[in-house]
């Protein structure tokens, strides 16, 4: 049976409360996870570096599935939003180094940019549980 039951998770990053969001929120059999960047705290990890934001910011949220005990197993998507197409080829390798045992669908979308101009990288994804786990 599953439960109507909304439950949020927020990760201390200090724009979840200026803009009013959670890091993760599970619904029904669905965790999603956005607005998640290299970011933790006040400090910006990877500065000039795509792949390493990638990976800092996926695990981040990888880190917010795993509040609801999920694993990246549960990844059935990800989205990826980049500054420059140019970074393609080494946010995809921080991608694969995470997902490729798990091959969820994935996007990738350039952008204009965001909040901070530091930011190369923000990610979704959005991870399948049963209702008894969330």
């Amino acid at each position: 049976m599953m439960s109507d039951a909304v439950r949020r998770v927020q990760s201390g990053n200090p724009w979840e409360e200026t803009f009013g969001f959670a890091r993760a929120v599970a619904a029904g059999d669905r965790v999603l996870v956005a607005g998640t960047t290299a970011f933790k705290g006040d400090v910006l990890y990877g500065e000039g570096d795509p792949y390493e934001q990638a990976k800092v910011a996926y695990t981040s949220a990888l880190e917010a599935i795993a509040e609801f005990g999920l694993a990246p197993e549960s990844v059935v998507r990800t989205r990826t939003y980049l500054t420059h197409a140019r970074d393609v080829d080494a946010v995809g390798r921080a991608h694969k180094e995470l997902f490729d045992s798990v091959r969820p669908v994935a996007t990738v979308l350039v952008v204009e940019g965001f909040v901070d101009p530091r930011i190369l990288v923000s990610v979704e994804l959005e991870a399948y549980t049963s209702a008894e786990k969330v």
